[in-house]
């Protein structure tokens, strides 16, 4: 089934010139929409009160609730007052919409905890990354998307003389040389957190491949522009635009804790030169090389447990928030259309002109592998990481990889070199190994301290080439079986008890069996002792990581989780090096960092 599309008046002004495949791609499950739209036709419609009658709204209503981010939420509510106002309905009864704004991380958070049922049907993020966000593990509340209701292009906002030594509007730029110009005038830069902002991620992904289509070093170009974002950081998008200097006077512009740049999306820029007054109008930059899309997809939430009601009162509210009047009411706020096209009026009011590149097709978004992956590198570079990492090394790990040519264990230590390249000197990492009988009596080996990369190492060099080495000389036992169970007990009462403060401390555990040693502790005796050891004032996540189909998902899980990490489950020990970055990423989002 492909994406749900909005009615005629809406379908008839076209799409984007170039869809990304990322978009094509998202299916939706609208199907009781679908139902009634399509498999019965107008008959139906009419019986369901999707047209207009007479009868009086006081006899029955039909309620829907509706989350939408903070800076849509007030569009989309005066568009929602219009329904009580002119007797709107759906399934013959008067349709009454309430919208809450509420910031889409915490929304995506909740539903993929799935502790609680929404107390809403339809939600409206800023973005379609947060559908992924709130997809979890698969296990939280399900969520439908359909097509976007507005749009808005991620931009650089600057304050009038930074933009003038920067040559606005006549001068254009990469993102990459945006970036990389604003470090060489040291005009200072904010930007509101990826793992709390849609805004902030995507400008860094943006910032990403910009830089990786331009060659050389360029993970290390986006590294360094990371830690100065973090080093100005905002925690939302309307925080950031606070940290900007409010005047022209040169002893405000001159302040070093007031910044004179700063990454927003084009209607934010709008709604603040709407209310800026003494030349505090800001002007904007846009990216020659596409500039990504806050896209707010129109999303039904546990559209399972929908009554056939709220169903079509879903539907009738999709089919308002794509009409005429609509699509006035969101450019009054400073919204594009959902396909992104500008009107230079609106832009004008944002603070572009020409020939800064508005109207360039928007960037393709980046897939849900490489947003992880910019997540991932955002909390290594900010957030500095001391994880201790424990493979398998029983016979197992020999096993050949399908189509590879290589062993599960060959392709395991590439893929945990790869991963070292995304660390900094001052990331703490250390090695352990296990198989039964791998050392006397004890199932577990500790190859190589948990320290820092940039750290001497005894032979010269640095434990980060020391390090290297040793991922490279895993080699399987042979007749070694999974000694999970005590491994993973003895590394996380090290990990504990060289706990750092001030830094994200984990136990990244990778094993492609099941606990086969009988006479280790049982599984229930390890998650006791566990949740004995847990201190939520010294939090050590155990990232377990279930690698090819012999391993046991359920069963690293329940062990991580425990300790506030999670189990993941590859296929291919290739996707090894994606799984620690995200999962990094999802234990920082969730506070695991101890202050120092």
């Amino acid at each position: 089934m492909g994406r749900h599309s909005l009615p005629d008046s809406r379908a008839a002004e076209g799409r984007r010139d170039r869809p990304s495949p990322r978009r094509r791609r998202r299916t939706v499950v609208i199907a009781t929409l679908l139902v009634l739209t399509v498999a019965t036709g107008t008959a139906v419609a009419a019986k369901a009160g999707l047209l207009s009658f007479s009868r009086s709204c006081e006899e029955s209503t039909v309620r829907l609730s509706v989350v939408a981010s903070p800076d849509i939420a007030p569009a989309v509510r005066s568009i929602a007052e219009r329904a009580p106002a002119e007797e709107m309905r759906a399934d013959g009864r008067c349709l009454v919409v309430e919208v809450l704004a509420r910031d889409a991380h915490k929304v995506a958070e909740s539903l993929a905890a799935g502790d609680e049922k929404p107390d809403f049907q339809v939600w409206l993020p800023d973005s379609e990354l947060w559908l992924e966000r709130a997809k979890g593990l698969g296990e939280g509340v399900p969520v439908s998307p359909s097509d976007s209701v507005a749009s808005s292009p991620v931009a650089l906002a600057v304050v009038p003389s930074a933009s003038r030594k920067l040559g606005w509007p006549e001068k254009t730029y990469s993102w990459s040389a945006l970036v990389a110009e604003l470090g060489a005038d040291r005009v200072r830069l904010g930007a509101a957190d990826p793992a709390r902002s849609a805004t902030g991620l995507l400008a860094l992904a943006g910032i990403g491949a910009s830089s990786a289509r331009q060659g050389g070093d360029s993970d290390t170009r986006v590294a360094q522009t990371a830690k100065a974002l973090a080093e100005r950081m905002s925690d939302g998008d309307a925080q950031v635009l606070g940290t900007l200097a409010r005047s022209t006077s040169g002893a405000e512009e001159g302040n070093p804790k007031r910044n004179q740049a700063v990454l927003v999306s084009e209607q934010a820029a709008f709604a603040h030169n709407a209310e800026a007054t003494g030349g505090g109008e800001l002007d904007l930059f846009y990216p020659r090389d596409g500039a990504p899309l806050l896209d707010y997809p129109y999303t039904l939430v546990n559209e399972a447990d929908l009554s056939v009601a709220e169903s079509r009162a879903a539907l009738r509210f999709m089919t308002l928030l794509g009409d005429r009047d609509a699509r006035a009411v969101f450019a009054e706020h400073g919204f594009r259309a959902g396909d992104g096209s500008a009107e230079d009026s609106l832009v004008a009011a944002a603070g572009g002109r020409k020939p800064q590149p508005y109207a360039t097709p928007a960037a393709e978004a980046p897939s849900a592998k490489e947003l992880r992956e910019t997540l991932g590198m955002w909390t290594i570079t900010v957030q500095s990481a001391r994880l201790t990492t424990v493979v398998d090394a029983s016979g197992s790990m020999a096993t050949p990889v399908p189509g590879r040519g290589q062993s599960r264990m060959d392709v395991t230590k590439e893929s945990l070199i790869q991963a070292l390249e995304q660390f900094t000197p001052n990331d703490e990492i250390g090695l352990w190994e296990f198989a039964t009988t791998l050392d006397g009596d004890r199932d577990y080996r500790r190859l190589m301290p948990t320290k820092r990369l940039g750290d001497p190492a005894e032979g010269g060099g640095t434990h980060r080439e020391e390090l290297t080495a040793a991922f490279a000389g895993l080699r399987p036992v042979p007749g070694g079986a999974t000694g999970l169970y005590d491994t993973t007990l003895a590394s996380y009462k090290e990990a504990r008890s060289t706990f750092v403060k001030g830094k994200f401390n984990a136990l990244v555990i990778l094993t492609d069996g099941s606990n086969q040693d009988d006479r280790s502790i049982s599984r229930s005796g390890l998650v006791a002792e566990l949740k004995a050891l847990r201190d939520p004032e010294r939090p050590v996540p155990v990232i377990a990581i279930a690698v090819g189909p012999d391993a046991d998902r359920d069963e690293v899980a329940e062990i991580a989780r425990v300790t506030g990490g999670d189990g993941y489950e590859v296929s291919d020990p290739a996707e090894i090096r994606a799984v620690i970055l995200q999962a990094i990423m999802a234990a920082g989002q969730n506070g695991l960092v101890a202050q120092e």
